[in-house]
């Protein structure tokens, strides 16, 4: 009779247990979605960079530096940023890059570069190579506008190149480039992105291809006051 007892208070505890485990699960968090990940990598292809190739410069060659860009603040996370609003910028929840603008931004630049056959190397920072023209740029905006409708995908990207001996600026100017979105959510963002990006490289070589120039003429002019101030 004892045994018995035992044998039906043990099965009772173990279907209490069990009824309070499956209870606990079904009071426990889902766990979260996993982000979609988008990629920036689509650079211009090599027909569309080389329709601004300037005519060959004569005199040295001059190597490029790409520096790894600057972001404005609210575009130097992965986050994929929207906006509604005027001054106010918000950011889709499970939707992300794969790294920051800025970092998947740096080789499209090199590649739209030397596409453009601007310069005999490009190459980006950090390197060993000595460069004799370096590129510094800033994004200042990459953001899906649903002030209008469709909704609008606007890139602006302010570029520099300086002398890597002089620090003189050769150039300097500010892209901006806007695509409509196929859809208004972060798919239709992304890939309006890739087409305001893609213009904006397509103008950036066309700056760098008039640089060669510029450069060439820059350390003319250096060598000759250096050689008007020689006793």
């Amino acid at each position: 009779m004892k045994t018995k007892c035992v044998r039906s208070l043990t099965t009772s505890a173990t279907v209490l247990l069990l009824l309070g485990t499956t209870g606990c699960a079904g009071l426990l968090p889902k766990p979260p979605v996993a982000p979609t990940v988008y990629t920036l990598d689509d650079a211009p292809s090599a027909d569309a960079a080389s329709t601004h190739r300037s005519p060959e410069a004569t005199g040295a060659r001059p190597t490029l530096a790409v520096h790894v860009p600057q972001a404005a603040a609210g575009y130097d996370s992965t986050r994929i940023v929207y906006t509604r609003e005027a001054q106010r910028l918000d950011t889709y929840a499970n939707s992300v890059w794969i790294d920051t603008p800025a970092q998947m931004l740096t080789p499209m630049m090199v590649a739209a570069i030397e596409s453009a056959g601007a310069f005999p190397a490009v190459v980006s920072t950090p390197s060993a190579a000595r460069a004799d023209v370096e590129l510094d740029t800033q994004i200042l905006r990459l953001q899906q506008d649903f002030s209008g409708t469709p909704s609008r995908v606007r890139f602006t990207l302010r570029a520099s190149l300086i002398d890597g001996t002089t620090r003189r600026v050769l150039a300097s100017e500010q892209f901006d480039a806007v695509a409509d979105s196929s859809s208004g959510d972060a798919r239709g963002g992304v890939v309006a992105a890739h087409a305001a990006v893609r213009s904006v490289l397509i103008q950036l070589a066309a700056l760098c291809s008039d640089a060669e120039a510029r450069w060439n003429a820059a350390n003319h002019d250096t060598k000759a006051e250096r050689k008007s101030v020689r006793p």
